[in-house]
């Protein structure tokens, strides 16, 4: 579980956060929404400490991250895997290579060991056999299912997943989507989401919270999102035309 506690953030005199709270729990898939620019991509720095927060607290299972020392700091890092937009393979290093990486800097772990690893990662995401293809000669889903294996080789708690479907076709989003959410729930680990893709929402929103010009609006689930009573949240769902024909079709069950 992550707790985020009154997080503020701010640049140059303009702040971007403003006050934001929510509890990530553990085996569910958390999404962070919002449109482009409100503070979403900030947020998920703060969390995972590329940036300290000028106020607030952040606690992974009840440690505080945020005023902890390096110990305590270095001990959650290891304990993180990310996915980042596009994949963020390199270029440089085959598939194995790739999962491999975390492996060969936070432990030392011998090369077999390491190896069994690797297969049974990739294997979770249906990525067997491919281990010496380089990124170049494999798809932009594949990639984004190479950087889940990496992002939970090293028995990660804690899933962060940058904009996962972005440059993906609708098919390829969904299958992302869900093997994300089997993941999450396989390993029981706790998974956060940066997003503006409401089709997610709808496949796995199982905790939502809708960020607005750095303001926490609205927190709840793909269940009762249809019924929030927040304009903005509204404009933002509605801008696709086909989320409102699914919200009349569920309101006339």
């Amino acid at each position: 579980m992550i707790e985020i506690q009154n997080i503020h953030k701010s640049f140059d005199g303009k702040q971007v956060l403003h006050g934001i709270s929510a509890t990530f729990e553990q085996g569910k898939t958390n999404l962070i929404i919002g449109a482009s620019g409100t503070g979403k991509s900030v947020l998920l720095k703060n969390i995972v400490g590329l940036i300290q927060p000028d106020a607030g607290s952040v606690l992974y299972d009840g440690r505080d991250f945020t005023s902890g020392d390096k110990v305590l700091k270095t001990d959650v890092r290891r304990e993180i895997g990310m996915l980042f937009q596009g994949g963020a393979l390199f270029d440089s290093k085959n598939v194995q290579e790739n999962v491999m990486f975390p492996l060969n800097v936070l432990t030392k772990m011998p090369k077999d060991e390491k190896l069994d690893r690797v297969n049974t990662c990739l294997a979770k995401v249906g990525l067997e056999n491919v281990n010496k293809k380089m990124p170049s000669e494999i798809s932009g889903g594949m990639k984004k299912r190479v950087g889940i294996a990496r992002a939970i080789v090293n028995h990660s708690k804690y899933l962060f997943c940058d904009e996962p479907n972005s440059g993906l076709d609708p098919q390829t989003s969904i299958r992302i989507d869900n093997l994300i959410k089997e993941i999450t729930e396989e390993l029981n680990i706790t998974t956060v989401i940066v997003t503006h893709d409401m089709n997610s929402v709808m496949e796995i929103g199982d905790y939502v919270m809708f960020i607005h010009q750095g303001h926490k609006l609205w927190e709840g689930n793909n269940q009762n999102i249809f019924d929030c009573e927040v304009k903005e949240l509204e404009d933002f769902i509605f801008a696709n035309n086909l989320m409102r024909a699914i919200r009349d079709q569920n309101r006339k069950k």
